[in-house]
């Protein structure tokens, strides 16, 4: 049986998510649950901590540039879904273990075992691993990748849907599919990097599937900032710290409109940040905002 606060739970994350199945929702309430009753000291797959409001994710196989399992992908998915309810996590920061990013899924691990599947169960591992970036990009909270060497495959585009890129000098990058025999639109690269980069730009980097270096991913628009390898880590911590200590419900409104006026015409863009911005005008962190500026008028 169902108790009150599950089936309250169920019908927030209905309301959140209008059109989605049933099933999907139930297993992000569960997802939550468990991450929330087993506190965040889970044992992952990937090195995780929290400090200070942020959290740091280390993809850490670095053995094999820190390429991603059917275990990974899992855990990646519902920790990105169950963040959504930490309030201790106001900013997130990826990256990974050694010399490189990620390689994107493991060759050995996944792409042998999925020969040995129907079309059911490729569908099954596309919509995980595409989940993956969805929560990614639901998650209202900001969500950094320090690229601290390659960056191919699934890990582009798990650079793709953060929401800043910071790139160490060594960085390279590679959306490899069309090289493999797959389409290069995978896990949501046909959405996302035309909308980072420009439509041509992504073609070429989808169907040519050739490694770039980072002055071009710089060059391109897609990573925000190159620092000195060795200035990575702290850089990305300066941004997610900064963020971390800001106003959480600005930022994550910000984060929360762009999203939404992806796909929106003008006149609805305007009217939906004019409904957003009289809701922030009324906020706490605005009123602190107008009164420390008032306190330091009145001393000047």
């Amino acid at each position: 049986m169902i108790g009150v606060s599950t089936a309250l739970c169920i019908r927030e994350v209905g309301r959140r998510r209008g059109r989605e199945d049933f099933t999907f929702q139930l297993h992000a309430v569960i997802n939550t649950f468990t991450y929330i009753l087993k506190g965040r000291d889970m044992a992952y797959d990937f090195l995780y901590e929290v400090a200070d409001g942020v959290a740091t994710i280390t993809l850490n196989r670095p053995e094999v540039m820190n390429a991603l399992t059917f275990k990974v992908y899992a855990e990646l998915r519902d920790l990105f879904e169950a963040l959504r309810s930490d309030d201790a996590v106001r900013a997130v920061i990826i990256t990974g273990a050694g010399d490189n990013f990620c390689s994107g899924g493991d060759v050995h691990q996944i792409i042998g075992e999925l020969f040995k599947r129907d079309m059911q169960g490729h569908l099954e591992f596309t919509r995980m691993t595409g989940a993956v970036v969805q929560n990614m990009r639901r998650l209202d909270k900001p969500v950094i990748a320090a690229l601290n060497g390659m960056t191919a495959g699934a890990g582009a585009v798990l650079a793709l849907a953060s929401d800043l890129r910071i790139a160490s000098e060594r960085a390279r990058f590679a959306f490899l599919f069309t090289k493999v025999g797959l389409t290069g639109a995978d896990m949501g690269a046909g959405y996302l990097l035309p909308r980072v980069v420009g439509m041509g730009r992504a073609f070429e980097l989808l169907l040519l599937g050739d490694t770039i270096d980072v002055a071009s991913a710089e060059r391109y628009g897609l990573v925000n900032r190159v620092v000195p390898h060795e200035e990575l880590l702290p850089a990305a911590y300066q941004w997610a710290k900064r963020l971390a200590d800001g106003p959480t419900l600005a930022i994550s409104m910000t984060k929360r409109m762009l999203n939404q006026e992806l796909n929106m015409d003008l006149d609805s863009a305007v009217e939906a940040e004019a409904q957003a911005q009289a809701l922030m005008l009324m906020g706490d962190d605005h009123r602190k905002f107008y009164e420390a500026f008032q306190s330091r008028q009145r001393k000047a």
